[in-house]
């Protein structure tokens, strides 16, 4: 998925360096901290690298660093929207809203394709970048019908 992520980064999207760099390394901690709250198995090694990448690797980023006022409040409306998803899920609630607040991390890719291109760019790639995720509503579903 990181792969793909960085296609549409630096392709359609032509996002700079470090705006790539920090979503990338902003999806691998969000990954990462999905993986803990479900007890899924994570690597020492991959526990060390998230934990650097959320203490050091993502504040000290130039793109965060330049625009930290304009992404804090989308992180913190991701975690929120997360955070609903989550307690819609975990008392059986999944439905058609709890799986599009997951999709939260692509909120925070708009915000950064509208600070690095501006409105117009954003509103000609807003279709692209929602559609840039994966999962299937249907996959959504049947995650919580095997739980």
């Amino acid at each position: 998925m990181i792969d793909q992520l960085r296609n549409h980064f630096e392709g359609p999207l032509a996002l700079p360096p470090a705006a790539t760099r920090w979503l990338l390394d902003l999806w691998q901690v969000i990954q990462f901290l999905d993986d803990v709250v479900d007890n899924d198995p994570i690597s020492k090694s991959h526990v060390q690298h998230c934990i650097f990448l959320a203490i050091a690797g993502l504040p000290s980023n130039p793109f965060f660093r330049t625009y930290s006022s304009d992404l804090l409040p989308l992180l913190a409306n991701a975690v929120l929207k997360w955070k609903a998803s989550d307690d819609a899920e975990l008392v059986g609630e999944s439905d058609a809203k709890s799986f599009v607040w997951r999709a939260s991390y692509y909120d925070v890719v708009m915000g950064a394709v509208l600070i690095c291109h501006g409105p117009e760019a954003a509103s000609n790639a807003a279709k692209y970048v929602m559609q840039m995720y994966g999962e299937s509503f249907d996959d959504y579903l049947k995650e919580f019908k095997h739980a």
